[in-house]
This record gives C-alpha cells, structure tokens and sequence, in this order.
C-alpha cells in the first residue's frame, strides 16, 4: 500500500517521513520528494523557544537530556559504591584467596591483594603494567562491548573500583602513578 503525499493539493506517493511534533513522538507524515525538501528547509526545531529555553536544551542534549551529579554529591552512586567498598560491604576484598601467604616487602594489605587478583595480575606489579591491565580490562567489559549486558557490567566495576584502590596505594606510598 503506497501512501499518498500529506502536503495540501499534492497526489504524488508520499515515500518520506516528516515528524508531525517536535518531541521525538512517534507521529509523523508521508511526503513526496519535493516537499519533504520543501520541509526541511523550513525545519526549525527551536521555533517557538526563547533565547534561554534553546541554551537550556542546548546544555541538556550535552549529556543526552539526563540529568548529572557532580562527584561530590551525596548520593552519587560511584561515590556511594567507592564508600562501601572502602568499608568493604560488597565483600568484594573479603573472600578466601591464594595470595594471602604472599605478602611481599611492599606491605599490601589484603585489600590490595585482592585489588591485584581482580586485576589477574601479580602483587607488588608495576605501575604501567596495573595501568595497561586496566586499560585491556575496561574494554573486554564495557558494556558497549557486551550489549549491555549486567554481568559485565558488574565485572567492570569490581575492575574499576581494584585499580582505584591500587591507585590510592600507590600515591600513598609515593610510587610513579
């Protein structure tokens, strides 16, 4: 079934679809080749918006009209994750492991030896090599690469929240980062 161009007087088919609103509906209209041209050269998504209200939308498309905290808000949720890990309520650093006996001169707490296997990689490594570790990790897991998917996404952030802790360590203890 072909469908007939919705612009006044025309019969032509109308092959290309216009939107009938401006707010991303699912509404639209059927128009020829000339006047879907016709249309969008007229096409202005901010007619009828003040100065403000187009800076305002503007700002918002920045972060694909959803809302942002900073980092230090309260109920940021990597902030409040970071804070429970650091109390360690997710028991991400409290599990049995086979690095505990290997302590080395560095004094890594048990926490950071977990934040190494998590990492998969060996205590006490350097620091380009936690950094290069990270890197790989944070592609094999990133949800764009895994269609979303929350297991990943989880993994991805036992990842992040390791090499944050190691980071931590290594400042502390003044060693390149």
């Amino acid at each position: 079934m072909e469908n007939i161009c919705d612009w006044k007087n025309c019969k032509k088919i109308g092959k290309h679809k216009a939107p009938i609103e401006k707010d991303n509906s699912k509404r639209f209209r059927w128009l020829c080749i000339d006047h879907i041209k016709e249309f969008n050269k007229n096409w202005d998504y901010f007619s009828g918006m003040n100065e403000n209200e187009i800076i305002q939308f503007i700002k918002s498309d920045m972060t694909w009209h959803r809302p942002t905290q900073s980092f230090g808000s309260t109920d940021n949720f990597f902030k409040i994750l970071w804070n429970n890990i650091l109390r360690d309520k997710e028991g991400i650093f409290s599990e049995p492991n086979s690095y505990k006996n290997k302590l080395n001169s560095n004094n890594f707490s048990e926490k950071d030896i977990q934040a190494f296997k998590i990492l998969k990689l060996n205590i006490g490594a350097k620091w380009p090599i936690i950094k290069s570790k990270f890197k790989s990790l944070v592609k094999k897991f990133h949800p764009d690469m895994n269609s979303g998917n929350k297991e990943f996404e989880n993994e991805l952030k036992k990842i992040t929240l390791a090499y944050s802790l190691l980071k931590e360590k290594y400042k502390e203890k003044n060693i390149d980062t």
